[in-house]
């Protein structure tokens, strides 16, 4: 660590006594001190701001007083403080020729202007736009341009206005982007508030899982489970944080996943044996419905077969929270088949299959706060309640084929109502638009009976504004995102449907269409499938494979794995290898040397077999020499020589 020496100038010796250079660079380090500092007396700079903040002090007050005074003899103020400023600085002055400049225009007095006279026709269209034009001045009484221009903002405005008056300009369905869940009935959907995940459940028992910002083109869910096993999904819905999801199944049994599937909860059930299912800890029968509270994150509903509407806390899976009993006239128990919150969370309202909608006090449930005791048909199941945005208006979608809107206020007889709209599944939903101007919901078909109708309803007049062919299926579910301002739609074929708008909408399905597929790499084709072998002897247990790009790399060397097959070759052959199709005798000899033609056979049948033909109608050799070749004469034998060399009968005929 080095230490810097410090020095106490107050001990050296002063300058006059350094007579020489080089004693102070012997002890300073540097031979002179430069140019002497400039001194400043403080006492003098008081003294003069002093004086400074009098004197504008007293001219402010001249001022004041002239002013005063100018406005008792009826004349301009604004001459007077031009001339004050005037006296003053350059800045001061600029201003104070602006404020001339004005008051002359606005005032008919004839004060003297500065520069040359404005002409009459700015003047005059000073007085009438407050805007500045740049160029030349008009020619008077030329209005067109500005009439003109006047006239197109004031259509533009109008036509701003009629869009924002018109609700349906505002539905984002330009375009659409298909999810294919499977091959059965989708009848859950639930979006995250962020509107970043989508969950879909349906019939086929499957979760699945789809992220909106890791998607590509391929529309590829990114997980799929079976958290309920055998059942069939009822209803998903995200908590109000978006950070765990509401299973509602055919069980008796509701579940809590988080974002990524995995279990956090599980509703106990009760007993059935009780008779009070007050006094049981949980549902007894097939659950219906289940909705999140829209304030309280840990806090959420469930309605069942078993008669009750229950509320539970994700923090004690052990017990319900509180029970609400619907009643029927005769005081019997009825089956809720849908429920929800209120927007503020202070009412629960449920539909049951007698055909009342009955809606209590959350803090209160002994006795209804709203009942309305036909409300739909009985018998037919009321398959979705959804408040609207303001808190005042309820909406109830019927099994009995209507849409009707009420006023919790006036809980006596509907607002408006709607006819005609098939209803085939006991989940069917209804939902309220972002700006609660419509009400929206589907229809169902049967099979090969035409195409299920996502219909709009104009809120203030209850008339069918819009409607959208999704598919030749039912449309069970629908969701209008408020942030998003999508529309996602669950359909009786398996499909999930998300209609939006590039320019209304924001996000969403927006983030995966715009990403292309990936290139599927050649190098994926070599990895084979591990076998995990635990009990294996070790010389027989494979290694472990850790990552797959390194046992890509580990098969790119093996020249075995690694070997691409060779085409066939094209025109005369090359590297050893013939072709097919050689053109030439050395090609076809080559071609046939490696060609079996063993034969198994004896050769010497296999040459006397067509001996006889030979000698009875020669054709190759024997014409050749029909004419020169002489006659075999043979040397006559013995008796006993014959028997004991008796040949056989083909060596003696003529060759």
């Amino acid at each position: 660590m080095s230490i810097t020496p410090l020095i106490d100038f107050t001990r050296l010796p002063s300058s006059d006594k350094m007579n020489d250079d080089g004693d102070m660079a012997s002890v300073m380090g540097f031979s002179g001190f430069g140019k002497k500092a400039r001194t400043f007396d403080l006492d003098a700079i008081f003294e003069h701001t002093r004086r400074t903040a009098i004197e504008r002090s007293q001219r402010v007050l001249e001022e004041r007083q002239k002013e005063a005074q100018m406005e008792e003899e009826g004349e301009s103020s604004k001459s007077v403080k031009s001339s004050v400023h005037t006296q003053g600085d350059k800045a001061a002055a600029a201003r104070s020729r602006k404020h001339e400049s004005d008051s002359s225009h606005d005032s008919d007095t004839d004060t003297e202007l500065i520069g040359p006279p404005v002409p009459h026709q700015n003047t005059a269209q000073d007085d009438d736009d407050d805007d500045e034009l740049v160029g030349p001045p008009l020619p008077p009484g030329y209005t067109g341009s500005t009439a003109h221009c006047e006239d197109e903002d004031e259509d533009d405005q109008e036509g701003q206005d009629d869009d924002d008056d018109n609700p349906v300009k505002k539905i984002p369905d330009t375009h659409e982007i298909t999810l294919q869940h499977g091959t059965k009935t989708v009848s859950a959907l639930g979006l995250d508030p962020s509107g970043a995940r989508l969950v879909t459940g349906g019939y086929d028992f499957d979760v699945r899982f789809w992220d909106f910002a890791g998607m590509d083109q391929a529309l590829q869910a990114f997980r799929s489970l079976q958290p309920c096993e055998c059942h069939q999904i009822k209803s998903l819905q995200y908590s109000v944080t978006g950070d765990v999801i509401l299973v509602v199944s055919g069980n008796a049994q509701a579940k809590v996943l988080d974002r990524d599937g995995f279990n956090v909860m599980e509703c106990v059930k009760g007993d059935q044996y009780i008779v009070d299912m007050a006094n049981t800890k949980g549902h007894t029968a097939m659950l219906n419905c289940g909705c999140w509270h829209p304030k309280i994150k840990e806090e959420f509903m469930t309605c069942s077969n078993d008669g009750t509407v229950r509320t539970w806390d994700l923090n004690s899976e052990k017990k319900h929270k509180s029970v609400f009993k619907p009643r029927s006239l005769q005081g019997k128990k009825v089956t809720p088949t849908c429920c929800t919150y209120s927007r503020d969370g202070k009412l629960i309202a449920a539909g049951c299959q007698d055909g009342t909608i009955q809606i209590w006090d959350r803090n209160l449930s002994v006795h209804t706060k709203f009942h309305c005791r036909q409300a739909h048909t009985p018998g037919s199941d009321t398959s979705c309640l959804s408040f609207s945005y303001d808190g005042m208006t309820l909406a109830s979608r019927g099994g009995d084929d209507t849409l009707k809107m009420w006023d919790i206020r006036n809980f006596r007889k509907p607002v408006n109502a709607a006819t005609g709209l098939t209803n085939y599944f006991s989940m069917t939903d209804c939902c309220f638009s972002p700006d609660d101007k419509l009400l929206v919901t589907g229809t169902s078909v049967k099979r090969d009976e035409g195409s299920g109708k996502l219909v709009f309803f104009d809120r203030a007049t209850f008339q069918r504004v819009y409607e959208i062919d999704v598919t030749d299926a039912s449309v069970v579910r629908c969701l209008w995102h408020p942030k998003l301002n999508q529309i996602m739609v669950g359909t009786g074929n398996g499909l999930a449907k998300v209609y939006y708008d590039p320019v209304k909408s924001h996000r969403g399905a927006k983030l995966c269409v715009v990403k292309s597929k990936p290139k599927k790499k050649q190098a994926e084709t070599l990895t084979q499938d591990y076998i995990i072998t635990p009990h294996a002897l070790p010389m027989f247990r494979e290694a472990r494979q850790r990552s797959t790009r390194k046992q890509l790399e580990k098969d790119r060397l093996d020249p075995k794995k690694s070997h691409k097959p060779e085409p066939p070759v094209s025109g005369p052959g090359r590297g050893g290898r013939v072709a097919a199709h050689g053109g030439t005798l050395s090609s076809f000899i080559v071609k046939n040397i490696a060609l079996d033609k063993t034969d198994d056979s004896n050769p010497r049948e296999a040459i006397l077999r067509h001996a006889k033909d030979a000698s009875e109608n020669p054709y190759w050799v024997a014409p050749a020499y029909k004419q020169t070749q002489p006659e075999p004469v043979f040397a006559e034998e013995s008796d006993e020589d014959e028997e004991s060399n008796k040949e056989p009968e083909w060596k003696k005929r003529k060759i």
